[in-house]
Parts: C-alpha cells; structure tokens; sequence
C-alpha cells in the first residue's frame, strides 16, 4: 500500500486536520492546520516563510571562550542490580533502576552553574550494554517536579513499554518498562516522550544511550573497547542565560536551535585519540538542531578527512560507505570509523556545515560550526581492528510488496494508518512547509529509504546502506520509505522528532491490526494505557532502604509477573507464520 503518510506543515500549530486524496495507486494524507491569519499558508515560497522567521527576538548565550579546554566525558556503563530468568522462555533478565533527579553543572567557570534533570543526575544518561537476547525491566523513579515517560528509541517495545506520550510517570511515582532486547546489534537511545513536555525534559538531559552488541558483530574486528576505542558521540546545543543559568524551552514555539554545543554534556570538549583507527557512534540528541559534519585538520581546514559510515539506526550497514560528510538530523544514529593513523601529533577538528543545500534551517551563532576537537598523540601504536568489506546482509524475506486496503481513520482519533501484522507498505513522506525541515520517527519498526526527490534529490549513500527509523526530511522534499509492519499488534506513534514540533503536536499513530485468525490475541499489550502497566507510587524510604516495593522479594515478584504475561515469546511463532526473518 502506497501512503502519502504526511505532508508537513510546519508553521505555528501541527496535525489540525487531515485530507484524504485516493489515486489510483495510493491513498493519500496531508496534514494541514488552521492557521492564524498573519501566518503565511503551507505553500508559501520560501522567501515569505522566512519573513516570519524574524530574528530580531534572537537570543545569543553569553560567548564560551574556552572551546577545546575540557576532555571529553564519557558516560559511565550502567550496572544492574539483579540478574534473573524467564520463567517461560529461560531468556536472562536484567533488572536496572534508574532515578530522575535534579543536577546542577557549571558550564561557564566564572558564571552561576546551571539547573539539568538526568537519569541518575547525569547527562547524557548512563549507557547500557547490553548482549541481544537478554530482556531488561528498567525501573525509571521520578524524583523531579514534572512528568515523564520513556521511550527505548529504536526498540520494538510492545505498546505499554513504547513511551506513549500520555502514559506519564508523575513525581513520586515509578514505572517499570520491560525491553526485549532481540535485534541485531546496534545502538538505541533512552529519551523523555511525555506529552506536550518533551523537549523541556530532554533538554534538561533524559537522554542516554542504549548499546545492543551480539557475538556476529563481536567476530567482525571493528575498533572494541567502550570510552576507549568505541566512543559515543551525543550531541546537543542549549542555550544559556546572562548569568550561566540554562534558558527555558518556553520562550520558543517552532524551532530551539542553541548554540552552544555540548558533547556527551560537555561544552566543544576534546579528545585525546592514539593514532589507530576509533569507532564513533553518533546521537544527534538536540531539540531542533541538525547537523552535517566533517573532520578537519586544525592547520588544513579545507580538506576533508575521508571516514566510513558502518552503521545506521538499525545496526550494520550492508557494507562501509566512504564518505567525507554527514548529515546527522534529530534522533538519528550514524557510526562511523575513522583512522587517525596518518595524523601522529596533529589535532583533527569535528566541525559543522551551516543550512548546506537548503536541508537545514538553523540559525549559526558564534561557535556553532564547531563541534570538538581530537589530540592525536605522536607515539605509533599497534592497531589489529579492521572494517571488513561485507558488514552484514539484508535479504528482503517475504516476497512482494502488500496491498492493505484499509482507509485512513478520523484524524480527530489520531489513527492514521492501520498495516496489518506483517505487512510490508510504501510511505511517501512529504514536505511541503518551506521554511522547516523535520526528522521523522516511526515506532517499532525499521525502514528502508528507497527515493528522494526535491530538495537535495538523492538518497545519501549511508542512508541506503542500512535500515532506518528516523529520516530527515528536508525543506520541499518527498521520501519515499519501505515499512515491514511486525512483530507486534498495538497502537504506536510517527511524529517529527524537532522536539518542539513534537509538543506542538505534529504527531499522529498507526495501529498495527491484530491477527485473530491466528491467535495473536494479546489485548493487554495493544492498548497503551493498559492500568495493569501503568505507573505506581512509592516513597523515598522503599527506594533508600529497600522495602515494599523496592526489596528484592517484591522486584523479583513483579519481573516474574511481567514475564509470565509472555510479552516477547512468541516471536519467532509469529515470523514464521508470517514468512518474516529477522
């Protein structure tokens, strides 16, 4: 089925209504909205809509002056507190807490420090590491002043453990979100998605990443060693007040560009690297800023460092792709290795193109166009990693495409879409707003980008060369994207992942429809809000002293009650009725 799933309209007010124009091949939705009428329509030319774009109320933090300065931080691995089995299948299950709590970080030296919400006072989050096919219950305990709810970005989660966006975790309360951890390897990432105060609590820090690693990856070579070879790259811009105080999302309703640029939390920090080959993983984890990056020697800025994108949002590319740029859109992952060999004692520079081709809208400050810096020591090591010709195969399992003749619903019901279990359908996502471009994110599901036209009028090379679950999609630009819609049945988001976009509402859902006739018949992971999953109370003393609730009896009780619901066990049941192979 062909899906003309969105066309963006990107000024002011999101997803207000919806218009259904059948063809003959393909059903087709535009998101439309109503508009006020100093506003310049959908269609305007891009001239107009950057009239609206007034930077007259810009606000500039005060200028950082120590770029380069202070390492690199890496965020420490988390550790789980229990080790425990599945009752049903043997799987292992880890269990993890993780507490939502207040920090404060000097950004500036001589300024006030600034007030962030981590996942256990940190940001980024602590990483997982964790092996595929061992499940996780993560317990998240809401010791901040707002709501909150998880998503395992990139995870097939069934519905109640996805972070849909009302089911919210309020202050005093805990929720416990249960991951299956069954793909192949590949990096995911934790983040806020509570409605309508998403980008305030990521931009506060509720982000962190999510490594999946399996012995078929392990057996390839590629640099290993966490924060030592095999380093995540998170990035983010935040905006800062006169007195080094953090500015408020508030004060800002289409776009929060920041400018000044943090990596892994710390403000264009550097990198001590041995002249051998390093494997980055790169989150783009900011609320509207996207990038399109490119390495540099410090002395040389005008030629550009070749590196290989190995992977994508899914995991391994089919094979490396050389490349000497990327762009990096909101909530993507790329990782890439690159060689630092033939750089003994110089400094490589990571540094950013400004709204290149039309992509990117973002407005540039002082330092923007930097990013961080790697001190390349002079001392010849020894480096045995390598990037093997052949990464991984991608083989499309069940055949030809598949017409689902289902009709968009209601959009006041907010259901767009419904493929059936298995399917596999073709979206057109289109642009059509002029003056934004936005990252789209589809739930549970991987994607193929199979065309683009308009704008940059190209599929980028590392894009096509894996699996995909956000897509950037630029300022007059049609995609066009192949879903395979499995394992599960439920109720699941698409929305653009500009943070702010996203609280205004520019999100919708698909309901991947059940499969009675099979006896894939699990209500009580189809409905989000499902009561028995829902958040629950607790009290400071439980968590400090390890009662009720929180005392190991209890824990293991509740994993046990989760595991015995079979969330996850009939998984290769299903694909095999359904022809699908992983």
């Amino acid at each position: 089925m062909l899906l003309k799933a969105w066309q963006f309209a990107a000024i002011s007010s999101f997803l207000a209504g919806a218009l259904a124009h059948p063809t003959e091949r393909h059903s087709s939705v535009s998101a439309r909205q109503d508009a006020p009428v100093e506003e310049a329509p959908a269609d305007a030319p891009v001239d107009e809509v950057a009239a609206l774009r007034d930077d007259s109320d810009r606000w500039d933090s005060p200028e950082y002056t120590l770029l380069y300065r202070s390492p690199l931080p890496i965020p420490p691995v988390k550790q789980p507190k229990l080790k425990l089995t599945n009752p049903v299948s043997g799987a292992p299950i880890h269990y993890y807490e993780i507490e939502i709590k207040p920090f404060e970080q000097r950004v500036y030296p001589t300024l006030r420090p600034a007030k962030f919400v981590g996942y256990d006072g940190i940001a980024p989050g602590p990483t997982f590491i964790t092996p595929v096919g061992t499940e996780t219950v993560v317990r998240f305990i809401n010791r901040a002043d707002k709501e909150n709810s998880v998503h395992l970005h990139g995870s097939p989660s069934r519905a109640p453990f996805d972070g849909w966006a009302e089911d919210v975790t309020f202050p005093g309360e805990y929720k416990d979100y249960y991951w299956p951890n069954y793909q192949s390897a590949r990096m995911l990432w934790y983040h806020d998605h509570a409605a309508h105060i998403t980008a305030e609590n990521a931009y506060l820090g509720q982000a962190g990443v999510y490594l999946l690693h399996d012995p078929a990856e392990d057996a390839l070579g590629l640099p290993s060693g966490y924060g030592e070879f095999d380093i995540p790259i998170v990035l983010t811009s935040r905006y800062y007040n006169e007195d080094g105080t953090l500015r408020s999302t508030d004060t800002e309703d289409q776009n929060f560009w920041g400018d000044v640029i943090h990596v892994n939390g710390q403000a264009w920090p550097f990198f001590n690297v041995q002249p051998r080959k390093y494997r980055l993983r790169f989150l783009n984890a900011a609320v509207s800023r996207a990038w399109f990056l490119y390495f540099v020697r410090t002395n040389s800025p005008n030629a550009r460092i070749p590196f290989q994108v190995i992977a994508t949002d899914a995991g391994l590319t089919e094979r490396p792709i050389t490349t000497q740029q990327m762009y990096l859109s909101i909530a993507e992952r790329y990782e890439i290795v690159i060689d630092f060999t033939n750089y003994r004692g110089q400094t490589i520079d990571l540094r950013n193109v400004a709204e290149t081709n039309d992509v990117g809208d973002e407005d540039e400050y002082a330092h923007t166009l930097e990013v961080m810096r790697f001190i390349v020591s002079s001392t010849p090591v020894q480096d045995n990693s390598v990037v093997p010709a052949t990464l991984r195969h991608f083989e499309r399992s069940n055949g030809q495409y598949q017409i689902n003749d289902v009709a968009f619903a209601d959009v006041n019901n907010r259901v767009l879409a419904k493929p059936a279990l298995g399917s596999v359908e073709i979206w057109e996502l289109e642009n059509s707003s002029g003056g934004w471009s936005h990252p789209v994110h589809i739930h549970l599901i991987d994607f193929k980008v199979l065309r683009r036209t308009g704008g940059r009028n190209a599929v980028m090379p590392y894009e096509s060369a894996g699996l995909k679950d956000v897509v950037w999609l630029g300022r007059g630009e049609t995609l066009t994207v192949e879903a395979h819609y499995q394992p599960w049945t439920g109720a699941y988001m698409f929305h653009c992942h500009n943070l702010i976009h996203e609280d205004n509402d520019m999100m919708a859902v698909f309901n991947v429809t059940a499969m009675e006739e099979k006896g894939y018949v699990q209500e009580d992971f189809e409905d989000p809000l499902n009561p028995k999953w829902r958040a629950r109370p607790y009290t400071l003393s439980d968590v400090t002293a390890r009662t009720g609730p929180f005392s190991d009896e209890a824990i293991t009780a509740r994993i046990m009650e989760l595991a015995r619901e079979e969330p996850y066990n009939r998984l290769d049941e299903i694909r095999a009725d359904l022809g699908i192979e992983e």
